[in-house]
């Protein structure tokens, strides 16, 4: 039967939820949102992140988070490279790049995927640390601390990248570039070189979120299917490029998600993503915060 205290408990695990799908869509609104590149390989990137810190874990006890933040050095260069060799392939070469990127990125996808089944296999991996497993009891509720964990990352995460975006010269330009790229080279700054910077920074804050993935849930190779529409669902919803669209819209769909979940079952979870977007484009077409 259902009540308020079941109401309660509902709405808490929602935003406790949702502030872990701001965290593993922050870095989609800076490639998407901001530079317009069809990152559709952005939960491929998590994923590969999870597995990153994985290894770490497995083989040199690391704690995931610290396993999270030591790669994300790593995961900045990767996506220098990626971005240039869209830039170099796709971007520079006329207006259709947006579409023939997306199959360039879904072929990424594909390769990463396909390259983590042949050094993994198809199993589940997990993680351990000494706050997995356990739980808090407050006011009659059972919270992992695992989740109080990933909450508390991915709040402070979207948070910072969020002062980053406006009060630093660099997060200046990565905006500018997204609203007046010709403007940004008339004042002697090279868009291409803030959009590689930017693509860089918002890979490297998927290894952290792929540290909150494996944490939250073990892992397998094909998980980025069930994020890729849930990550594109919080951006769009959200107002391209806004972060803290970014951060309000996960929390929406966190707590729809567990009210759902709580009321009529896992089956229906996954469809209410799309329907929040779907209300939200209608009422709202730019988006919760968007311009």
């Amino acid at each position: 039967m259902f009540s308020l205290e079941l109401m309660r408990d509902a709405i808490v695990l929602g935003l406790l939820l949702g502030c872990f799908y701001a965290a593993v869509s922050v870095g989609l609104s800076i490639s998407f949102g901001l530079l317009d590149v069809p990152q559709v390989a952005h939960p491929a990137f998590l994923v590969l992140a999870s597995y990153g810190v994985y290894l770490c874990n497995d083989r040199f006890d690391i704690d995931p988070l610290l396993a999270g933040l030591l790669l994300t050095p790593l995961f900045f260069v990767l996506g220098l490279v990626t971005y240039r060799l869209y830039y170099e392939t796709f971007e520079r070469r006329g207006s259709d790049a947006a579409v023939r990127g997306i199959a360039f990125f879904f072929g990424v996808a594909f390769i990463i995927e396909v390259l983590i089944i042949l050094q993994f296999g198809v199993d589940q991996r997990s993680v351990t640390a000494p706050y997995i497993g356990k739980a808090w009891r407050v006011a009659g509720m059972r919270i992992p601390i695992r989740q109080l964990v990933a909450f508390g990352v991915a709040l402070a995460l979207t948070l910072l990248l969020a002062t980053y975006l406006s009060r630093t010269f660099l997060g200046r330009a990565i905006r500018a570039v997204a609203q007046d790229e010709e403007g940004l080279r008339l004042m002697g700054a090279s868009p291409v070189r803030v959009k590689q910077l930017a693509f860089g920074i918002a890979t490297a804050v998927v290894a952290v979120a792929g540290a909150l993935m494996i944490i939250v849930a073990p892992v397998e190779p094909t998980l980025d299917r069930v994020y890729i529409g849930r990550t594109f669902c919080v951006v769009v919803m959200a107002g391209l490029g806004s972060i803290t669209g970014t951060l309000i819209a996960a929390l929406i769909l966190g707590v729809a998600e567990s009210i759902v979940l709580t009321m009529f079952g896992a089956s229906w979870a996954p469809a209410i993503s799309f329907a929040l977007l779907l209300g939200v484009l209608t009422v709202r077409p730019q988006g919760l915060l968007g311009r």
